[in-house]
């Protein structure tokens, strides 16, 4: 295992908000998807990441479509099941469906291999949220759970991923941490604490 570090082009500080009217947008005949930051042919260097978070993509894909076996390394992968299911398959042995109201975590590691199909009979939307781990080289690792809902009145939902793994949140192989709160506003808190914020607004 060796040390990472995360450079991304403009360092944030405080606090940053990014609207969901702001994104970067793709269209395909079965895919719709919003980037929260640079992402396939969309390139902003002042929205290269945040901290060690490099994705938060808003997808909707069609039934019986999805991505095929792809790989990755080194990169912590949450998705979060919004509406609907999805079809997971990787190299370590796992065949899971991942359902609406559920989180699951992949650490790609050393390398990983998966799938993510869309098997079911309506469309489906998930948050994909790809996180550079503090450390290379890890072994590959899986996760998924149930997470909740914060209710209309609660400022804030508790956290899905976290570093230490507090509560019933997904463990991090990084000391930051994703939240929801009411409605369609996320959060990630990077650096020392949580010193900087970033809100991100989803339709």
């Amino acid at each position: 295992m060796t040390n990472r570090s995360s450079t991304p082009a403009a360092p944030p500080t405080g606090l940053v908000f990014r609207p969901a009217a702001a994104r970067f947008h793709s269209q395909f005949d079965w895919l719709d998807s919003w980037h929260t930051f640079s992402f396939a042919s969309h390139h902003d260097p002042a929205w290269i990441g945040f901290g060690p978070l490099r994705v938060i993509n808003d997808d909707r894909i069609a039934a019986g479509r999805g991505f095929g076996m792809h790989p990755h390394r080194d990169m912590e992968i949450v998705t979060v099941m919004v509406e609907g299911q999805l079809n997971h398959r990787d190299s370590m042995g796992h065949a899971e469906v991942l359902r609406a109201g559920e989180v699951q975590r992949m650490s790609a590691g050393t390398g990983v291999v998966h799938s993510e199909i869309n098997e079911g009979h309506q469309p489906c939307r998930l948050l994909q949220i790809w996180i550079e781990p503090s450390l290379a080289g890890l072994a590959p690792a899986y996760e998924q759970k149930p997470f909740t809902s914060p209710s209309p009145s609660a400022p804030a939902g508790p956290p899905l991923i976290e570093g230490s793994g507090a509560a019933d949140a997904h463990a991090l192989q990084q000391g930051d941490g994703l939240g929801f709160g009411a409605g369609t506003l996320a959060s990630f808190a990077a650096g020392s604490g949580g010193a900087d914020l970033l809100l991100f607004e989803l339709r």
